[in-house]
């Protein structure tokens, strides 16, 4: 496993993360964790050099960092740089902060996080907790012991990116980016400033929810294909992000054993600088391609859900976007009425209020479903 030190800190992470988002789950209503399998996974990619943990509030219905604390007993946890989140949407006072902590602290049967972030900001989300006093409540929780390093993780524009960045001396920013979003959100640019500004960058969704590598359009598999050598799209996908020296960490949300081993290969393998000039122009190829074919790039983070109609927005999405990349709209729309009806959508907002990628949620169903009627 190759490693990258987070500037300004005395913490040396593992190049691959192991993101607590998409753990394995149980095929039962619900999907509750499968806990033994989730366990092994984590401790397995302990063993195996992967010494960064990352896990959220919110992750697996308020599961994830229970489990986490569980996976991380019997030694585990000295070994492991571990990393949480503060779920600024349920801050409304100042002394909302240290109690949330405190219950994060008490899931992950810990005293103290490595990283503790400021979960999701946006440019609103921002101003709003630093007006109730965010920056002092950091400043206090590193005095008090209970956290080493503040950051934040993000999803706005590049814009809002730079004005966080240089509003505290943050050590981590987690933003989403992989090859298809070297431009969007906090950009490729932006996470080069972060890093001249000190901070060390950790990459969230490299895989885009993993739709480089479970459906792959023909047009893309033939540039794969032409490629002289041969590689598996999570291979390729996972050198565009570990190229690039800002990078410190990269977060997957793996659910499967092979998936974990997989990656381990690929990450203690590659290092800074390992795509030529001729895979780098494959990767541009390959996000031009796929630009020309998806609709909505919905990533599937359910932070829309739960819905106060009940509708299964990513679910939606993600199978209209599947159709759309395998030109397949009949099968989608034979799924649409059957499972799904009519567009139960109240238009209250609220899926847009937190959706991360700034999608038109009412509208694309309106679409969806005109589409699917006509």
């Amino acid at each position: 496993m190759n490693y990258r030190k987070f500037p300004g800190t005395d913490v040396t992470a593992s190049a691959l993360g192991m993101g607590c988002m998409r753990l394995p789950v149980q095929d039962v209503e619900g999907h509750p964790i499968d806990r033994p399998e989730a366990i092994r996974m984590i401790r397995h990619a302990i063993d195996n050099g992967v010494n960064y943990v990352d896990t959220a509030w919110g992750y697996h219905n308020e599961d994830s960092e229970v489990l986490v604390g569980e996976a991380l007993q019997d030694g585990y946890r000295e070994k492991a740089v571990l990393t949480s989140k503060l779920p600024v949407w349920k801050v409304e006072k100042y002394e909302d902060m240290e109690r949330l902590l405190d219950i994060q602290l008490s899931r992950l049967q810990t005293d103290h996080l490595d990283f503790y972030l400021l979960h999701a900001l946006d440019k609103d989300r921002f101003h709003k907790v630093v007006e109730l006093g965010v920056f002092r409540f950091l400043d206090d929780m590193v005095k008090k012991g209970k956290i080493r390093y503040p950051g934040f993780s993000f999803h706005d524009d590049a814009e809002a990116f730079r004005e966080i960045v240089d509003a505290y001396p943050w050590k981590l920013a987690q933003i989403q980016i992989n090859v298809l979003d070297e431009f969007k959100q906090a950009t490729y640019e932006g996470a080069k400033y972060a890093a001249s500004k000190g901070i060390g960058v950790v990459v969230m969704e490299p895989l885009r929810g993993g739709s480089l590598t479970k459906t792959i359009p023909a047009d893309v598999q033939e540039l794969y294909d032409a490629a002289p050598v041969k590689r598996t799209p999570a291979d390729w996908a996972f050198r565009w992000v570990i190229d690039k020296p800002e990078f410190i960490t990269v977060l997957s949300g793996m659910s499967t054993m092979e998936q974990l081993d997989e990656n381990i290969r690929i990450f203690s393998e590659c290092e800074a600088g390992c795509l030529s000039e001729a895979d780098t122009k494959l990767l541009n190829d390959v996000r031009a391609t796929y630009e020309r074919r998806v609709r909505v790039g919905c990533t599937g983070c359910e932070y829309c859900q739960p819905c106060p109609a009940e509708v299964k927005i990513p679910n939606i999405f993600r199978r209209y976007d599947q159709a759309a990349i395998f030109d397949d709209m009949p099968a989608f729309a034979a799924y649409y009425r059957k499972e799904v009806g009519e567009n139960h959508c109240l238009e209250c907002g609220a899926c847009e209020s937190a959706c991360p990628q700034h999608i038109a949620i009412r509208d694309m169903l309106k679409q969806i479903q005109a589409e699917v009627n006509g």
